[in-house]
C-alpha cells in the first residue's frame, strides 16, 4: 500500500534556522519524481530550489508564499508507492533518494522537471493509466499543517526497473544547486564529509578540475635602449656638466612685442631680399644688450675638477641658436655677430638653420658659443627655463607672440605678448646685472627705436 511520507525545511547549511517562501513550484495533487525542486525559498544567504527526496503525489503544502518556515518544520507531504525489496533493481530508483541522503534525492531535475496532475479518470494528465493502479485515501500527516492538506485518491504510476549507481550522499541544496550550475554530476565527485558526505568545497574543487588552463600571462614588452652616439652624447654629456657645475638663475618678464612685429614687417615691406624676420632682430637686440652688460658674454675658467677658478671676459660675441635639426635639437653658432649687421644677420641665421635642417653644419658651426638665443615660442610655449649651454654664461629664452589684453597709456587694448626669459650662471653677475639685460632687451622688443640708443 502508498504511504504518506513528510518532508521538512532541511537544514540549508551554515548555521541557518529559517527560510521563507518565495515561490512553490508543485501543486496539490501533482505528481513529482525523486528530487524535484517543490518550493523556492529565501535564506539570509541566497535563493535556493528546495528538491524533494520523495516520488510520488502531493497530498498537501504548509505555508503560503511569503510565510517564514523554521528548520524542520513539515514543507510538503508526498504519498510514495508501497516499499519495494531491497534485492530489486528499484530499490535504488524507487519513490526515495537512498538513506544516505538525509532528507535529499539526487536527481537533477531542476525547474523543468516533468509535474502531472490525476485526472478524475485515474490518467496522470491525460496519459495512460498503468496496470493495476493502487487507490490510496490520504490523511494528514503527523505535523500541523498551516494550510489544511487535500485528501485525493492516488494513482501511483508503475516505475521500470532498472539498474542505477548508487546516489550520491548531499545534504544541503545549496551544493546541489552549485553543481547544477556547473554542470557538475555529484556521482562522480569524492565527498569529503563524514560517511561521504558531498561538501561544497567538494563541488568547488570539480568546478576548478574541469575549468580550462590559465592562459600564459602575457610577457612585458622589452624596454628598448637606445645607445648615445655621436651629438646626442655630446649633448648629454653637455647637459650633465652644465647642471653639476653651473649655479644657474632665471628671470622673466612679459614684454609687448606689437613693436617688434611692426618694426619687421615695415624691414620687409617693398620685396627686399633677404627677407628679415624675428630670429635676426632678436638676435641684433641680443649683441646690443651684451655690449651694455659684458660680463654675461664670459666664460667661467674651472680646474680639472670642476672648481671655478676666475671668469674670462669673451672679447667677441658668437651667438648661438636652437635650431631642429633631422639629429634632433642643436646650437649653430654664428661667429663675431657684434659685427654683423641687421640684414647680415638675417642671411647667416638662414645659411645655419638650412645647413642643420639638411644636416651640412661643419663643426666648427657646431662650437666655440658664448651667448645662447633660444626661440622656443616656435614650439608653441609660453616659458621655459632651460640648461645653459656649457660653458656659456647666460641664455635669453623667448616664448610665442600671441594676443592678450594689454594696458596702453592706461586703456586696456589687445596687444601682441611676448614672455622673455633669462638664464645665467650666477658666479658671473648678481642679479641687478641680470634685470637690467632682461630689461634692455624688453624695452628693445616694445620699442624697436630704443636700440639706436646702443647702436
Amino acid at each position: 500500500m502508498p504511504s504518506v511520507r513528510e518532508f521538512p525545511l532541511p537544514d540549508l547549511g551554515e548555521g541557518l534556522t529559517s527560510a521563507e517562501i518565495v515561490r512553490w513550484l508543485v501543486e496539490v495533487g501533482e505528481v513529482i519524481e525523486v528530487d524535484q525542486p517543490v518550493a523556492e525559498v529565501e535564506t539570509a544567504k541566497a535563493m535556493v530550489e528546495v528538491p524533494c527526496p520523495y516520488g510520488g503525489v502531493v497530498t498537501a503544502r504548509f505555508g503560503e508564499v511569503g510565510a517564514e518556515i523554521p528548520v524542520g518544520a513539515a514543507l510538503v507531504t508526498v504519498a510514495v508507492g508501497p516499499a519495494e525489496p531491497a534485492t530489486s533493481p528499484a530499490a535504488t530508483t524507487g519513490s526515495g533518494s537512498g538513506n544516505v541522503l538525509v532528507g535529499y534525492g539526487t536527481a537533477e531535475s531542476g525547474k523543468g522537471a516533468r509535474r502531472r496532475r490525476l485526472a478524475p479518470n485515474g490518467t496522470a494528465n491525460g496519459t495512460v493509466q498503468v496496470a493495476a493502479p493502487v487507490v490510496v485515501p490520504v490523511t494528514a500527516p503527523v505535523a500541523a499543517p498551516v494550510v489544511v492538506p487535500v485528501v485525493v485518491p492516488v494513482a501511483v504510476p508503475a516505475r521500470p526497473a532498472a539498474a542505477h549507481r548508487q546516489p550520491p550522499a548531499v545534504i544541503s541544496p545549496l551544493v546541489r544547486r552549485l553543481a547544477r550550475e556547473h554542470g557538475l554530476d555529484l556521482a562522480e565527485l569524492p565527498g569529503s564529509g563524514p560517511d561521504g558526505l558531498i561538501l561544497r568545497a567538494d563541488v568547488e574543487r570539480g568546478i576548478a578540475a574541469q575549468a580550462p588552463a590559465p592562459e600564459a600571462a602575457p610577457q612585458p614588452a622589452q624596454d628598448e635602449v637606445v645607445p648615445l652616439r655621436g651629438a646626442a652624447r655630446i649633448a648629454s654629456e653637455r647637459f650633465t656638466r652644465s647642471r653639476r657645475e653651473i649655479p644657474d638663475a632665471t628671470c622673466w618678464v612679459d614684454a609687448d612685442a606689437t613693436g617688434l612685429l611692426a618694426a619687421r614687417d615695415a624691414l620687409n615691406r617693398g620685396g627686399r631680399e633677404p627677407r628679415i624676420g624675428l630670429l635676426p632682430l632678436l638676435a641684433r637686440i641680443c649683441t646690443a644688450a651684451l655690449a651694455v652688460h659684458p660680463a654675461l658674454n664670459s666664460t667661467v675658467v674651472t680646474d680639472a675638477d670642476g672648481t671655478a677658478t676666475g671668469i674670462r671676459r669673451n672679447s667677441a660675441v658668437h651667438l648661438g641658436f636652437a635650431a631642429q635639426s633631422a639629429r634632433g635639437l642643436v646650437v649653430p653658432v654664428v661667429r663675431d655677430a657684434h659685427l654683423l649687421d641687421t640684414a647680415q644677420l638675417a642671411a647667416e641665421t638662414a645659411r645655419l638653420t638650412e645647413s642643420a635642417r639638411t644636416g651640412r653644419l661643419a663643426a666648427a658651426e657646431l662650437t666655440g658659443g658664448t651667448f645662447t638665443l633660444n626661440n622656443y615660442g616656435v614650439f608653441g610655449v609660453d616659458g621655459s627655463t632651460p640648461i645653459l649651454n656649457h660653458p656659456e654664461a647666460a641664455m635669453l629664452g623667448v616664448g610665442r607672440i600671441t594676443a592678450k589684453p594689454w594696458v596702453v597709456d592706461g586703456v586696456l587694448a589687445v596687444r601682441q605678448v611676448v614672455q622673455l626669459s633669462f638664464t645665467f650662471d650666477h658666479r658671473v653677475c648678481d642679479g641687478a646685472t641680470a634685470g637690467g639685460f632682461l630689461r634692455l632687451v624688453a624695452d628693445a622688443v616694445e620699442d624697436p627705436a630704443t636700440l639706436l640708443r646702443h647702436l
